[in-house]
């Protein structure tokens, strides 16, 4: 019963064929071989651009890259304060461009508040050679509290990004779960909204080790590629990352992958919901859920094997005494079966529409 990440689930059997597929043989390195070049004509495919894609390791590598491609001396980049580089990444972005700073925005549900926003990029581009100045917009889609951003509120916060002429770059960790939660099409959630530059996470999704980093804007591209070298994270065998994507991108995989996590998701809210004495924060918009509950009860799942992981406080409504957050996420890996075995834990009943098996059968 282990809903601790979807980062602890292994590689989808469809993934690992295809690694497996592209194992023997010789291509060429450093991005330069025939799959390397085909997958980027299929990411032009699904976000219907004339993108520039790089592959990377990690979701820090991504968003940190990213930001150091639109970097500038004394520039500040704008984020909510929940944010994965502002919280999770160790200051990687500042410490990979050399000169970035965050500035920290409010907003509830882990969404920044566009009032705040202008408010805040309108003081700093106001600022002298003294304070620094305004450089790019990230927003975190899905967020960092499991929400979704509209269309409606991605294009309030591009709205403001095109007034003061910043780059808008959009961290999608788990870019899929948040697209089938829209149900639009990738281009609808990105360049369509005004997305300059795109974190495109694949990791967490049901691949072994495969993220991207999208340019839509493509001039500001220009340096990446030494970016990309002098960060280490150009791969030498760069072909094991492609053969992820192509088994991911093939027939839709990534998108059945999302629509079952996010699925699982709700069956586990569902549970929730019916036992006494726990609170569900909120209806699961994608593949993460947040349950307050007394630290006995919390204690009491562990000791049963449930794996989940206890949450900071902030946002998520009021927090008694005594009580934690709990974090669960699902991934491909979810079955029925361990939702079930989480109601006999819990002392409730899966309802009868739970899936019985991960996606395509595994």
């Amino acid at each position: 019963m282990n809903f601790g990440s979807d980062n602890w689930a292994g590689a989808h059997p469809e993934i690992a064929a295809g690694l497996t597929q592209h194992a023997a043989g010789f291509a060429k390195p450093y991005g330069e071989s025939d799959i390397d070049a085909t997958i980027e004509e299929s990411l032009k495919t699904a976000f219907e651009h004339d993108l520039s894609a790089f592959f990377v390791a990690t979701g820090t590598a991504a968003n940190s890259l990213a930001l150091t491609a639109v970097s500038k001396p004394g520039g500040i980049v704008f984020a909510h304060r929940e944010a994965h580089i502002v919280v999770d990444e160790c200051g990687a972005p500042e410490y990979l461009s050399g000169q970035l700073r965050i500035c920290q925005i409010d907003g509830e549900q882990g969404k920044m508040n566009p009032k705040a926003l202008r408010k805040e990029v309108e003081r700093i581009a106001s600022y002298d050679v003294h304070g620094g100045r305004p450089v790019a917009i990230s927003i975190t889609n899905p967020t960092e509290s499991g929400t979704v951003y509209t269309l409606a509120e991605i294009d309030q916060i591009s709205v403001i990004a095109k007034e003061f002429h910043l780059p808008l770059h959009m961290d999608g960790a788990r870019f899929a779960n948040g697209l089938v939660s829209q149900d639009c099409t990738p281009a609808e959630m990105t360049w369509k909204r005004g997305v300059d530059i795109l974190s495109f996470g694949a990791t967490k999704n049901g691949c072994w080790c495969a993220e991207a980093v999208l340019f839509f804007n493509k001039p500001l591209a220009q340096d990446f590629r030494f970016l990309r070298k002098r960060a280490a994270q150009l791969f030498s065998k760069s072909r094991f990352v492609s053969a992820q994507l192509e088994a991911y991108l093939k027939d839709d995989l990534w998108l059945q992958i999302a629509r079952h996590s996010n699925s699982m998701c709700r069956e586990v809210a569902a549970l929730f919901e019916k036992r006494e004495g726990m609170r569900v924060v909120r209806t699961p918009q994608a593949n993460e859920l947040f349950v307050v509950m007394k630290a006995e009860d919390a204690e009491r799942l562990e000791k049963d094997g449930v794996v989940f992981l206890q949450w900071p406080e902030a946002g998520m409504g009021e927090v008694k005494k005594g009580e934690v957050v709990g974090r669960f996420v699902t991934s491909f890996a979810t079955t029925g079966e361990s939702v079930r075995a989480l109601g006999k834990c819990l002392g409730v009943e899966a309802g009868k529409g739970t899936v019985t098996n991960g996606v395509n059968g595994h």
